[in-house]
């Protein structure tokens, strides 16, 4: 998995990926891998004037992980990270790690100094947490009972440079 090769442009048979990538984590509900597919059909519509830029990993020419960010609407340099994903064979091998790393570039190189990530507070996703924790974000703000009682949004953030 040394010879990654990234790409940043979606094409049409992304949105499939993403969903199958999406769904294999388990973690997503259906309305949230739609929203995934969306991303990519917004992007393919409007290319960037959609907001959302994409980061695609590849090992020879297959997408083993992605992620969307884009810029958030009213900050000075304030970025958003929608999603981050790796195939389910690849799950903790320091994929996710690099792609997000390859992120980090590119939200530098388009005037980013902060990145947010949202979150649920629920068991399932305490890896998440702990992966963003080992890549240099902290937990900024917890919003109770968000996604549903019991379930709050926790954001990350993590400040660049």
């Amino acid at each position: 998995m040394n010879g990654l090769t990234y790409r940043d442009t979606p094409v049409p048979s992304d949105r499939k990926t993403i969903r199958k990538i999406v769904s294999s984590s388990g973690f997503f509900s259906p309305a949230e891998m739609e929203i995934a597919e969306e991303l990519v059909e917004e992007r393919l519509a409007e290319g960037i004037s959609s907001g959302y830029h994409f980061l695609f990993a590849e090992d020879q020419g297959r997408v083993v992980g992605y992620a969307c960010f884009g810029p958030i609407p009213g900050t000075e340099s304030g970025f958003d990270l929608y999603w981050i994903a790796v195939r389910p064979e690849l799950r903790g091998t320091g994929v996710g790690k690099r792609i997000l790393k390859e992120v980090e570039k590119e939200i530098t190189k388009m005037g980013g100094t902060r990145i947010y990530a949202d979150t649920s507070s629920r068991e399932l996703y305490l890896p998440t947490h702990e992966f963003y924790r080992t890549c240099g974000f902290r937990e900024e703000a917890m919003l109770k009972d968000f996604y549903a009682p019991g379930d709050a949004k926790i954001i990350f953030v993590k400040i660049l440079g």
